[in-house]
């Protein structure tokens, strides 16, 4: 049979050992809650470039006519669309997050050749 003194001592073992559990779980812990924030960032990226996406996809399908009309930037969807005509045959447009000002989430450009009618276009040189 054991002593007063000797179950004291186990509990307090008990007691050390749930303590060192508990320290060296918490970095564990602070791990898993990193992992899921990194997951939810990922998913919320994701969603921000197959929105993006699908606006340029549809900007694309414009001609010179309507891309004429939209030079310039514009709010479109829930981000910042500019389309600049740098040439007369290529259109740039750029799409950023409304969120983060200045940080282009897409950017293609577009050639639209213009119509020069039976003159054909002029010579480049």
């Amino acid at each position: 049979m054991r002593t007063e003194s000797g179950r004291g001592a186990v509990l307090l073992e008990c007691l050390v050992a749930l303590a060192v559990l508990m320290v060296a779980g918490l970095p564990v812990l602070a791990l898993g809650q990193e992992g899921l924030a990194t997951v939810e960032r990922d998913r919320w990226e994701e969603r921000t470039m197959a929105r993006a996406d699908r606006l340029l996809s549809a900007l694309a399908l414009l001609g010179r006519d309507e891309l004429n009309q939209r030079i310039g930037r514009h709010e479109m969807a829930g981000f910042m669309v500019a389309i600049q005509r740098p040439d007369p045959w290529f259109y740039r447009i750029a799409i950023e997050d409304l969120e983060f000002e200045g940080v282009e989430v897409l950017v293609t450009v577009l050639h639209r050749p213009v119509d020069w009618g039976s003159s054909g276009p002029p010579d480049p040189r």
